[in-house]
């Protein structure tokens, strides 16, 4: 029993009992603040290296801040697409571009091939194709109806001299496409897709 009163209690020299528990949580403040900061350089160190940091991003990745990298048509008016005058609005649907194109040149500068013959209802068409100096040009696809080329709701851009796109119908029977240069009128040769 005299062990037990020969041992200094934490109490017995003064220092109060929450000493501890305040170094504890200073403690576990400083490995917060230290994780907090290697979060930060992380968060800034990814930022950097995807460029999503606005201009200063783009320069470190390469980019250009000043560069237009989208070409954007004139307006024309709009007028309601579509077979039943329910569809999407399509710009330039007053236009109608020469049947022939270039005909008198002998040689069509916008082809077009479509990548299947024969379709089922609403399955995709593939068309591809080129555009010999037509690079950024914005083309219009058209179906033939009735013996006239109304417009039909895909336009797709020109890159690298080539464009590829697709449409879907649930027209059934002979559809006959081609897609005409927005800005110039300029139109590519006929493709025939049987859909049934």
């Amino acid at each position: 029993m005299s062990d037990q009163a020969d041992q200094p209690s934490p109490y017995d020299e003064g220092e109060p009992a929450e000493r501890p528990v305040l170094w504890g949580l200073v403690a576990l403040l400083g490995v917060g603040l230290v994780i907090g900061l290697l979060a930060a350089g992380g968060v800034t160190v990814a930022v950097k290296v995807l460029g999503l940091g606005g201009d200063e991003g783009q320069a470190a990745a390469g980019g250009s801040s000043g560069e237009q990298s989208m070409y954007l048509p004139t307006p024309s008016p709009t007028t309601s697409g579509g077979e039943d005058g329910a569809g999407p609005l399509v710009s330039g649907a007053g236009k109608q571009p020469s049947e022939s194109g270039s005909a008198s040149e002998g040689t069509q500068p916008i082809n077009l091939t479509a990548g299947q013959d024969s379709v089922g209802a609403m399955e995709q068409i593939d068309l591809t194709g080129d555009y010999d100096g037509g690079e950024g040009a914005v083309l219009q696809v058209q179906r033939k109806e009735s013996g006239s080329w109304s417009d039909f709701p895909v336009t797709v851009t020109v890159s690298g001299g080539q464009f590829t796109t697709y449409v879907q119908t649930g027209q059934t029977g002979k559809n006959i496409f081609r897609v005409v240069d927005s800005n110039t009128g300029e139109a590519s040769n006929p493709v025939t897709v049987q859909v049934g």
